[in-house]
């Protein structure tokens, strides 16, 4: 495969964001915006990925690291236009004997086949070639002057005349080039245009003024959509989620009501598994074939095994596992949890911080106290085990294989195999105390409205 340097632009403040935070770290489908053209990029086949980021925007590069951690990155002191920050990775592509590629980072759709549109043209003997769109509204997109196959030039709509701006087809968001030829002319850009900046999408007249074959592929308009504002944010994560629920329908996942189902970038739902209304996919999750997840539920960092069910109103927090056939029922929150084959928390309960053997049953109200204030602490629960309602276990603490808490238990001690724990006071009853109570509380009522 022909090397692939990509250079991924990253260092626009985003002001019509509104936000603190830089745009490229807003999310669509639980990743930041800048992972998905990072994806994109890898899955293209770059073999190396530069990043150009602002100053201040070290929250992109550690973003990012944790993304990839073999991005480079390089900084834009100053906001000189696209082709100044393309050249700020001089290091990654000076020595580069493919090809080199310019992306911009504010585009979450973006797939590896976009820059294979762009690559392939490149494949076929052309020395530079762009990735071009059809938008419904072309306004405020740049467009492509062309003549058959060949991209003569890309005009801003800003330094367009009127005849240019009846164009359709507009400028995307990749640019590639043969290596030794983007390192020819990328010194050459000017900066004698309405923004007085240095464009790279003028690369593609200055390929032409010497001589070279500058070619264009097509994009559809959903996958190179950008992100300026928070209505286009909403938008794309509108068109990610459409994308991803059609896809796991395609592979055999059954989704009762898709519109009200939510992935996140890196879900994992093997065929035959039925989701239910309603159900929110953080990231980190897999789901095991057969398995129901029925509606309400939120999973995060989570795995569910085969012909498990979860739900309805459940949540699964980070590094929750559910075994095969295992059962959490509603209102159960499970957290940093295993949970044996065949085990059962049928509703109500708190579980974290532990590992729950085969066939054990947790009853209502069920809470693995597992935080002292300081630290947390595991709750270890062994094959076959029953832990009655309303009963709390205080950890660190084990109950043995075949043991049985009794409801309304405080446990703070092991509890040995086969075992009957009983942590609670011996019941007595008063006789006639409860009239006597009752009788008091209506008195005092009635002299409180009497006003006495």
């Amino acid at each position: 495969m022909t090397e692939l340097v990509s250079i991924i632009l990253a260092a626009g403040e985003g002001m019509r964001m509104r936000s603190r935070l830089p745009k490229v770290l807003h999310q669509v489908g639980g990743m930041p915006i800048v992972g998905h053209v990072t994806h994109a990029a890898r899955a293209a086949g770059s073999t190396h990925v530069a990043m150009v980021t602002a100053p201040e925007h070290e929250a992109v590069c550690e973003a990012t690291r944790a993304i990839d951690p073999d991005v480079v990155f390089f900084e834009q002191a100053e906001r000189k236009g696209t082709a100044h920050a393309a050249g700020m990775a001089r290091d990654l592509w000076s020595p580069a004997k493919g090809y080199v590629a310019i992306v911009l980072g504010d585009h979450p759709l973006l797939r590896g086949e976009n820059f294979r549109v762009v690559l392939d043209k490149l494949d076929a003997g052309m020395d530079a070639a762009a990735l071009g769109f059809e938008p419904v509204d072309p306004t405020g997109y740049g467009r492509f002057i062309t003549d058959g196959e060949r991209l003569l030039a890309i005009r801003e709509h800003k330094d367009a005349s009127e005849e240019e701006r009846g164009i359709g087809l507009c400028n995307a968001c990749i640019l590639a080039f043969r290596a030794d030829v983007f390192r020819a002319l990328i010194d050459k850009v000017g900066s004698d245009n309405a923004q007085g900046e240095f464009y790279a999408t003028d690369l593609v007249e200055l390929a032409n003024a010497a001589g070279y074959r500058v070619g264009y592929g097509i994009a559809p308009e959903v996958d190179v959509m950008g992100v300026n504002d928070r209505a286009q944010l909403a938008r794309a994560e509108y068109l990610f989620q459409q994308r991803r629920r059609a896809e796991m329908m395609r592979n055999g996942v059954t989704l009762i009501d898709p519109a009200t189902v939510y992935f996140s970038y890196d879900t994992q739902i093997a065929q035959d598994v039925v989701v239910e209304p309603s159900v929110w996919f953080g990231p980190g999750v897999t789901v095991a074939s057969g398995a129901v997840i029925h509606a309400f539920s939120h999973l995060e960092g989570a795995s569910v095994g085969e012909n498990a069910s979860l739900g309805p109103f459940a949540r699964l927090r980070p590094g929750a596992k559910l075994g095969e056939k295992a059962k959490v029922g509603n209102f159960v929150e499970v957290k940093k949890a295993r949970i044996g084959t065949g085990s059962k928390i049928s509703h109500l309960s708190y579980v974290g911080d532990a590992e729950v053997g085969a066939k054990v049953n947790i009853g209502a109200g069920v809470i693995t106290v597992n935080y002292d204030g300081f630290n947390k602490h595991d709750t270890i629960i062994g094959d076959g085990a029953f832990i009655g309602s309303n009963a709390s276990l205080v950890a660190p603490v084990t109950v043995g294989t075949g043991a049985l808490v009794a409801s309304g238990s405080v446990i703070t001690e092991d509890v040995e195999p086969d075992a009957l724990a009983l942590g609670r006071e011996r019941q007595v009853n008063k006789a006639g105390r409860a009239k006597t109570i009752f009788e008091r509380a209506a008195a005092v009522k009635k002299a409180k409205s009497e006003g006495k």
